[in-house]
């Protein structure tokens, strides 16, 4: 249903430890490989431009074939959210930009994640405020000419790049890819996800002395 307009409780606690991990290389990974391969979204959705990102979702459910720039988000968006868009997969036509990206950094909305399509790249990496789509095109939806706003629904449960995403979950977002994790299993990912950004930095550090596969094998039984 649209014109549905909830909030979600902000865990900054939570938030904290996800940034904390956000520097290890390959976080989206990480957090993939703990959560057994599950929460992927599909590899068509990716950032046109070096980023990472986490935070969490404010959800966007738009009207597939009747798309609009989704600014009541960044009405409801607070500091450390990412917002998060199934806009039906179109690859044609935008809904976000340059300037909904500066006025949402504006908010402290760290990112968008998009499934369907954004435009005005260069802008946004030279304001670093980054997004993941499935696809870049010039073509924007008529909001600036309609002024419609509100034939949308915020923080509903969304599918987004084949993954279920209900407001609140927290998103890890890098150049790889992107992950949902629920928000009722954050605690839990965390600590698993600290863990493993920590075994594979020590094997990092040993590879980089010379060791070859077999020495790997022989003293971790994996690679």
């Amino acid at each position: 249903m649209l014109k549905t307009f909830n909030d979600f409780e902000r865990r900054p606690d939570l938030l904290a430890r996800f940034d904390a991990l956000l520097p290890s290389y390959s976080i989206s990974c990480i957090f993939a490989d703990v959560m057994y391969r599950q929460n992927v979204m599909t590899s068509a959705i990716k950032p046109p431009f070096k980023a990472k990102a986490t935070g969490q979702a404010i959800t966007v459910q738009l009207s597939g074939g009747d798309l609009v720039d989704p600014l009541r988000a960044l009405e409801m968006g607070h500091p450390g959210d990412v917002i998060v868009v199934n806009a039906g997969g179109d690859p044609e036509t935008s809904v976000c930009g340059g300037l909904m990206g500066g006025l949402a950094k504006n908010r402290g909305i760290r990112a968008m994640i998009v499934d369907g399509a954004g435009r005005d790249i260069d802008e946004l990496e030279d304001i670093d405020w980054p997004i993941w789509t499935r696809a870049i095109t010039p073509r924007g939806t008529h909001t600036m000419f309609s002024q419609r706003k509100e034939e949308l629904s915020i923080n509903v449960p969304i599918a987004c790049g084949g993954v279920v995403v209900n407001p609140g979950d927290f998103i890890v977002a890098d150049t790889i890819g992107v992950v949902v994790v629920p928000l009722d299993k954050a605690e839990e990912m965390l600590e698993l996800a600290a863990e493993q950004a920590e075994r594979e930095q020590r094997t990092r550090e040993w590879v980089a002395k010379g060791k070859t596969i077999e020495d790997l094998l022989a003293e971790f039984g994996r690679i």
